[in-house]
């Protein structure tokens, strides 16, 4: 599509901000236009790269008449605040996983896009994925017929990286499944067909110094009889990376000699304070944005069953095993650091063509997350009562009228 660069704004400069920006850098279809964030350095650096407007808070952000698409890459508790305010000010939305802290939230952010007739992208997570995408494009082929059984697993040290205080508390969106459950339920969700039934599950939180949940199994039922299975440690002991042929999440090759380095770099900080100040040296501003990867992102081992083969989706491609034989298709050649992603924001504001991963679409794998809670604590059953199918390409009927 060869159009203008759809003009960005930004608000929060740190960490999710620093993980999108190999990608803003690559990408000639956006423009970094202005910035909203609390830290001066972080202003004075993003005004000294891209010659855009900097302001201290998101409301000269909204109020810039140049930006027409803003991407929330804040803490997750202001999130509804950030979307509804852009929302209101027409602006477009890419607003970093997952939607919101609470349902409620959740549910007013999407009302608020809807009103606005704006559309309102949740991600990146690692359902844009190339492989992710490529194995989605297979099984709607048809080709290897229904699914019938997924499993996804992934075990990092998600839990001994830097923390805020708030990422350790449940209630607060902390935990292992606000910040990395949700990638994959997006992913599980969007290969199954995104219409999840029901959830039952267990979690763990087993380690009083950092008091959340670090670790869940998960079963979800889909309409169609589809079933899938979904475990993930954040613990740091076994690192499942080393079943994807020691390619990183991101993307990037990782050394097996690296083992214990989040456990070993906490060891040096004695206090929430000081924990917090470690994380704020990956900000932007503060520290360096991660190198070009060498492979697409993914997020740990993930096997689909269907009717007539099965998937194995890896950072280089599918390996396919159907009735007779087995192979390997290799992925889509990775452009730069999470194009699917700026493809669906390019896709949306210039062709109003909303991909998979909407505000509504966040709001039900958020669901998923807080029924696993649930259902961990309950120890039954819980049913979903928000989930919609996965579809893309799909014209954004409010947005046409506007």
């Amino acid at each position: 599509m060869t159009c203008d660069p759809v003009r960005f704004g930004v608000v929060g400069l740190g960490r999710a901000f620093m993980l999108m920006l190999p990608g803003f850098r690559a990408d000639p279809r956006v423009k970094l236009v202005a910035a909203a964030a609390p830290r001066e350095q972080s202003r004075n650096a993003f005004e000294a790269e891209f010659g855009g407007r900097t302001y201290a808070d998101i409301k000269g952000l909204c109020a810039d008449p140049e930006v027409e698409a803003i991407y929330v890459a804040t803490p997750h508790q202001f999130h509804c605040a950030h979307v509804i305010a852009a929302a209101k000010a027409g602006k477009h939305v890419l607003v970093d996983k997952p939607l919101s802290v609470s349902m409620e939230d959740g549910t007013a952010m999407v009302s608020a896009a809807r009103e606005a007739g704006i559309h309102l992208i949740v991600g990146p997570s690692h359902s844009f994925d190339g492989p992710v995408a490529q194995a989605r494009a297979l099984i709607d082929s048809g080709a290897l017929g229904r699914v019938r059984m997924i499993q996804a697993l992934n075990y990092t040290d998600f839990l001994y990286r830097p923390r805020r205080p708030e990422e350790l508390r449940t209630k607060e969106g902390g935990g292992v499944l606000f910040s990395q459950g949700v990638h994959q339920i997006d992913i599980v969700r969007l290969l199954a067909g995104g219409l999840a039934s029901s959830v039952t599950a267990m979690t763990g939180a087993w380690d009083p110094a950092r008091p959340t949940e670090g670790a869940y199994s998960a079963l979800l039922d889909f309409q169609g009889s589809a079933f899938a299975s979904l475990t993930y440690s954040g613990y740091a002991h076994f690192d499942s990376d080393e079943w994807m042929g020691w390619i990183g999440e991101l993307g990037h090759p990782k050394s097996p000699e690296a083992y214990g380095g989040a456990r070993k770099a906490l060891q040096a900080v004695d206090a929430a304070d000081a924990e917090a100040a470690l994380k704020s040296t990956r900000t932007y501003g503060a520290g360096e944005a991660p190198p070009a990867a060498s492979h697409h992102e993914h997020f740990g081992p993930i096997i689909v069953l269907c009717e007539r083969g099965d998937l194995r989706l890896t950072p280089t491609g599918l390996h396919v095993y159907d009735n007779f034989e087995k192979s390997f298709r290799p992925a889509p050649v990775l452009r730069f650091p999470r194009a699917e992603v700026f493809d669906a924001v390019v896709n949306a504001v210039r062709g109003n063509r909303a991909p998979a991963q909407t505000g509504a679409w966040g709001l039900a794998t958020l669901e998923v997350c807080y029924a696993i809670l649930e259902a961990a604590r309950t120890g039954t059953s819980v049913a979903l009562n928000h989930q919609i199918a996965a579809a893309d390409g799909a014209p954004h009927p409010i947005a046409e009228e506007r």
